[in-house]
């Protein structure tokens, strides 16, 4: 199937529509002459655009923000975002639901454009799927996998299953879950996941997973090179 082209003298910038193939530039150019289209993504050259968030998607993304941000609250050098859109490549700009990241000036793999837009692949990206699973764990997952994102974490709501992904030399690994239940981040040192606890909604014993992970002598000595990749 061809990409769509569009021709100079076009009058009118026509809506995002699903199925779409179009280039990163097109895609830009019409989702930002979409001001109420909240959510669209460029993935493998085709446009995907999310329905109205429903209450269970919503409760369950600021959990795995509240996670997040704690860590981040902790970490000095990395940062997150909420649906930030990531320039990966022409064919895709991904909006991932949380993601998290090493500043670029501590030695992070991602770097902010001039205008704006976070470019490259960030470090770790979470997505919950209520609706999204055959994309979050096929195309998604396979463009995350190429580009070099690092971890990778789907919350299946639906099936009730967290799937914790890490980038080895021959593409994305799912872990098992430990005997402790607690999955413990390769790439962010304390960043720990009471899975249980987070599928359950019970905030309290995933913010004491995270508490125990941000004690540890890993998290303190990754604070420190941080910081010494910053004043280098």
């Amino acid at each position: 199937m061809s990409i769509v082209e569009i021709p100079e003298s076009a009058d009118s910038v026509p809506p995002l529509q699903p199925g779409d193939r179009l280039h990163r530039a097109e895609f830009e150019r019409r989702y930002n002459a979409m001001p109420d289209c909240k959510k669209a993504e460029l993935i493998e050259g085709v446009v995907y655009v999310s329905s109205a968030v429903r209450l269970r998607h919503g409760q369950n993304h600021s959990r795995l923000i509240t996670w997040i941000g704690n860590y981040v609250e902790s970490t000095p050098g990395t940062d997150y975002a909420d649906n930030a859109t990531n320039r990966l490549d022409n064919d895709n700009e991904p909006q991932p639901d949380v993601g998290l990241f090493i500043d670029p000036a501590c030695g992070g793999q991602s770097r902010v454009s001039e205008d704006g837009y976070l470019t490259g692949s960030i470090e770790f990206v979470a997505e919950v799927s209520v609706s999204s699973v055959s994309l979050d764990r096929g195309p998604k997952l396979r463009t995350y996998e190429r580009h070099g994102v690092r971890e990778y974490l789907i919350w299946r709501v639906d099936d009730k299953m967290l799937e914790w992904y890490v980038l080895r030399d021959d593409g994305f690994q799912l872990q098992l879950l430990p005997d402790d239940g607690i999955y413990r981040s390769e790439v962010f040192p304390g960043l720990w996941l009471n899975a249980a606890a987070m599928l359950q909604r019970d905030g309290k014993l995933v913010m004491k997973a995270l508490n125990d992970g941000l004690a540890t002598v890993e998290h303190a000595n990754f604070v420190k090179q941080l910081a010494n990749r910053r004043t280098s």
